[in-house]
């Protein structure tokens, strides 16, 4: 039997899994949407805190980028702790954190409170974001798991882009003259009602065999994400000083030492924190292959769409955000399709989304070129709905494939794995196709910087459709 069956059955065995019902699907997949939501909520938002508080360019980026590197530095680890302690448990802990660090943000009398307060929120995130995936492995199967992916990944596409519609929203409707803070005091409630709901109907969930904490791994993917992502965050705001050169060269370093300490735990019959045979499974170690590009070209887009619109077509925040709807609605109706197409044409419809993605892109891109600067929802809309046709054919789909072999003992390191590699690349994305578009804009112009930085994420969707091909063709 290989491993995967033999870990399989052990996950199963000697008692059937607790299953996961309707009202709990959708509370963990609440869970899911919160995190998600919070990365891209601020992009409209950063404007006006900037005024508010006073606060550089540069101690912007940190709003942004203190969230997305906690976040994804801490995933793994998050994963691991609900294998070892119960994911009900970490995702009701991490629910709680999220939501008072959502309040600290919200409250926060200057910009680097709320920095530190955004640091908090993403750790908190790391901690509830793995146990959802987990839950969803461990406490279903069959066609009710499909169908549970199929929705975790629609939850999380539309999150994607309904956080920045819902930002510009919630700042220009000023409740209560909160301004910007409302787009962090609107998770509060939110919370409180998710709580109720997983003590209720969130099964509990853990390995069967769980292992320790992986110290010396955890400590060196720490420092290896942070001496890749911290620079490429940072480096342009703050003028590359020597130290963040220091770090991209100690990147390669710490990535090498990770690896070999993981692989050496592996060979010892230990659990690492990224174990290296978990990249046996094709399908997983392809479909992260894929991802990186896909989450990179997504989140850069989010980020200089948001930017342009409001700095260079001088629209509002709920403008802005609105211009995003066809995007969201689009997404939301073609994802629901995703388990019909995916049972009848297999993995290929992955392709058929990179395809019409591209299509919508150059849509976009002909609408900058053409209609700069009277950019608005209507002038984006068709290659905003065509972009999002295309991208609910594949993101829900990745999930599902790249997550398809993983065994329930290994679903919280399977899931963590998965997120971190996602969550990189969201980072990534806003700090390499963001600094491209803002370090343009001086010498080129705002439509120019648009345009260009439009047809380099074209070429990313270009690479995504490739890669696909090498795609499984069906999902086991």
């Amino acid at each position: 039997m290989t491993e995967t069956g033999t870990l399989t059955t052990s996950a199963r065995s000697p008692a059937a899994p607790p299953l996961l019902g309707g009202l709990g699907l959708f509370t963990v997949l609440l869970g899911a949407a919160l995190p998600l939501i919070d990365f891209f909520i601020v992009n409209v938002a950063l404007p006006t805190m900037g005024q508010d508080l006073h606060a550089s360019e540069s101690v912007l980026e940190l709003v942004i980028a203190g969230y997305g590197v906690s976040y994804a530095v801490l995933l793994v680890l998050g994963g691991r702790l609900g294998d070892l302690f119960g994911r009900r448990r970490l995702f009701l802990g991490g629910m709680a954190a999220f939501g008072l660090s959502s309040l600290a943000c919200g409250l926060a009398p200057n910009a680097w409170m709320l920095v530190a307060a955004r640091v908090a929120q993403g750790a908190a995130s790391a901690a509830m974001l793995p146990q959802v995936l987990a839950t969803i492995q461990s406490a279903t199967a069959g066609p009710r798991r499909a169908k549970a992916m199929s929705l975790y990944g629609a939850t999380a596409g539309l999150s994607m882009v309904a956080g920045q519609i819902l930002g510009g929203v919630l700042v220009a409707a000023d409740i209560a003259g909160t301004g910007w803070r409302s787009v962090f005091l609107v998770n509060v409630p939110v919370v409180v009602v998710g709580l109720i709901l997983a003590a209720r109907a969130v099964p509990e969930t853990r390995s069967q065999h769980p292992e320790p904490v992986d110290g010396p791994g955890t400590v060196l993917l720490a420092i290896a994400l942070l001496a890749l992502l911290a620079p490429l965050t940072e480096g342009r705001a703050a003028g590359w000083p020597l130290w963040t050169w220091l770090s991209l060269a100690l990147f390669p370093l710490a990535a090498a030492a990770f690896y070999f300490v993981e692989r050496r735990e592996d060979r010892r019959g230990r659990t690492p924190l990224v174990p290296p045979s978990l990249f046996a499974l094709t399908s997983l170690r392809r479909g992260l292959v894929m991802i990186v590009p896909f989450g990179i070209g997504f989140s850069g887009f989010m980020f200089v769409i948001a930017v342009a619109l409001q700095d260079g077509a001088g629209l509002g925040p709920v403008q802005a955000g609105l211009a995003l709807a066809p995007m969201a609605a689009v997404f939301f109706v073609v994802s629901l399709c995703g388990p019909w197409l995916i049972a009848r044409y297999g993995t290929r419809v992955v392709t058929a989304g990179g395809l019409i993605q591209a299509v919508g892109v150059a849509l976009l891109a002909l609408a900058a070129w053409r209609s700069w600067p009277d950019l608005g929802i209507w002038e984006l809309a068709p290659g905003a709905a065509v972009a999002g046709a295309g991208q609910a054919l594949q993101l829900p789909v990745l999930f599902r494939i790249i997550l398809s072999e993983v065994p329930p003992v290994r679903g919280g390191v399977g899931s963590g794995v998965m997120i971190t590699t996602q969550q990189s690349a969201l980072a990534l994305g806003v700090a390499t196709l963001g600094s491209l578009f803002l370090s343009l804009v001086p010498g080129h112009g705002m439509q120019d910087a648009l345009v260009t930085t439009l047809l380099v994420q074209l070429a990313i969707v270009v690479l995504t459709t490739g890669l696909s091909l090498r795609l499984p063709r069906r999902i086991s």
